[in-house]
């Protein structure tokens, strides 16, 4: 009975320690914040290897390192009960080359678990897993040779001489994003500056042709006016100096804007000289004595003076008279200089408006392209022969969610040999150059091309830094 007792207590004692051991790895969850620390290793002096049961996943996180600090996870003692409780086993079967546990945990650092998996610390580079059944195989899988800690095979620690290669080409890829954002920042600021700027000449261009418009639209009046006078003027003269009294009321203003050539609402000496002949010598010009009588001896006449004195002279018509009345009315529509000063103002209003309104489309093709990096137009290829041909025109953008701006697309190009159309699928990479780095046809008519330009550069690339294990 006393036996009985004592075996009983013992075996209580073992189920205490047990339930203890199991505090030690709860096991809730992957990774080393809810398990066996990291770094830590088994009593048995060797590395762990983990199981893919997820009863185990306390063990995802030991590493071949530190070893002889692991006595306190697997304390000798008589049991040993599985991580995930499903038995318990004499503590001599830990890490015998026989897998005892469902989840492997009785084998942490060897290869009788098929499900397992050993983590290779790699002290110096990237740490990995490998399938445990490559433990102690003879051949180096992880660059510190922790896999092979039992094995004839004679493995070199690399760890360091792969991380310091690695920590170069991080390194330099971190100064290439240093430089392309830089670089990309210096192209947002000078595309403010220029959009500004091109602004700033829409504006102005817009205000010239609003006033070239206002313009424009003062000759044409003008012009609309010369016309109607010069459709009476006609209509007179057709008649003859008869015609000339008939339309007195209505041909006064016609008259005088016949005469001033100059159009300043006065007529001078030179003007009458110009276009006032004598009736019974038309071939001879006036004297200055004779254009002064006919000005009341005035060097100039304004229209109510004009109706008052000369008109009266001009519609007797027996001195003088206005020269060329009885020629075709077409000649003198041809030399009035209202009209053709009034043409010629109306051309030179219109032509300027033309070029202002192609300068402010040219602007403004300008802005609308300020924020691109490249044309979003069209890619080509031109053969050395000189032919081009077009593989697409600008479609969309199609990059990933988290990088929709990292890829463009190019289609409806034109028509391939074997149907369809070419297409160009652009990927923009960062890099402190702009320039296109590669171009490939893995299938017919369908182009590839790699595009490096510091636009392309993102600051989360720099956030996300070196590796840590590095």
């Amino acid at each position: 009975m006393a036996a009985q007792v004592a075996l009983r207590r013992q075996q209580a004692q073992e189920e205490s320690e047990a339930r203890d051991l199991r505090l030690l790895y709860p096991c809730t969850g992957i990774g080393g914040e809810a398990g066996i620390p990291q770094g830590s290793s088994i009593s048995a002096g060797v590395p762990v290897s983990v199981s893919s049961s997820p009863a185990a996943a306390c063990f995802d996180v030991f590493g071949s390192e530190n070893q002889k600090d692991d006595k306190r996870f697997y304390r000798e003692r008589k049991s040993f009960l599985c991580i995930d409780g499903s038995r318990m086993i004499p503590f001599e079967q830990v890490n015998d080359d026989y897998c005892d546990c469902e989840d492997g945990s009785d084998e942490p650092g060897t290869s009788a678990c098929p499900r397992g998996r050993f983590y290779c610390t790699n002290l110096g580079f990237r740490p990995h897993y490998i399938p445990s059944s490559r433990v102690n195989d003879g051949i180096c899988d992880c660059c510190d040779a922790s896999d092979e800690y039992n094995s004839h095979a004679r493995c070199q620690n690399t760890c360091w001489n792969l991380g310091q290669r690695e920590r170069a080409y991080v390194e330099g890829q971190m100064r290439t994003l240093d430089e392309g954002l830089r670089l990309k920042q210096q192209l947002i600021e000078e595309g403010v500056l220029l959009w500004r700027e091109k602004q700033a000449q829409l504006r102005e261009l817009q205000q010239v042709a609003e006033d070239l418009q206002v313009k424009l639209e003062e000759h044409r009046r003008k012009k609309h006016e010369a016309d109607r006078l010069k459709e009476q003027t006609l209509k007179a003269l057709e008649a003859g100096d008869g015609g000339l009294i008939r339309h007195q009321n209505s041909s006064v203003a016609s008259i005088f804007h016949l005469l001033d050539s100059n159009k300043d609402g006065s007529l001078t000496v030179d003007e009458i000289k110009a276009k006032v002949v004598l009736v019974h010598d038309e071939q001879r010009v006036l004297s200055e004595d004779e254009a002064l009588a006919l000005l009341d001896r005035g060097h100039r006449m304004d229209l109510s003076k004009f109706q008052s004195t000369l008109w009266d002279v001009l519609t007797r018509g027996d001195t003088v008279k206005i020269k060329d009345t009885q020629g075709a009315p077409g000649s003198l529509s041809s030399e009035d200089p209202h009209l053709k000063a009034a043409d010629r103002a109306a051309e030179w209003e219109a032509t300027n408006l033309k070029k202002v309104e192609e300068a402010y489309e040219t602007v403004n093709m300008e802005i609308r392209y300020t924020y691109t990096l490249c044309p979003f137009n069209q890619v080509t290829q031109k053969s050395t022969a000189g032919v081009e041909v077009s593989l697409g025109m600008w479609g969309m953008w199609t990059g990933k969610p988290k990088n929709h701006y990292s890829q463009m697309v190019y289609e409806n190009g034109e028509p391939c040999w074997q149907g369809g159309s070419r297409s160009t699928t652009v990927t923009l990479t960062c890099g402190t150059e702009t320039a296109l780095r590669s171009v490939k046809e893995p299938s017919k008519c369908q182009y590839i091309m790699d595009f490096q330009t510091p636009v392309a550069c993102q600051p989360v690339l720099k956030q996300q830094g070196i590796h840590s294990e590095l």
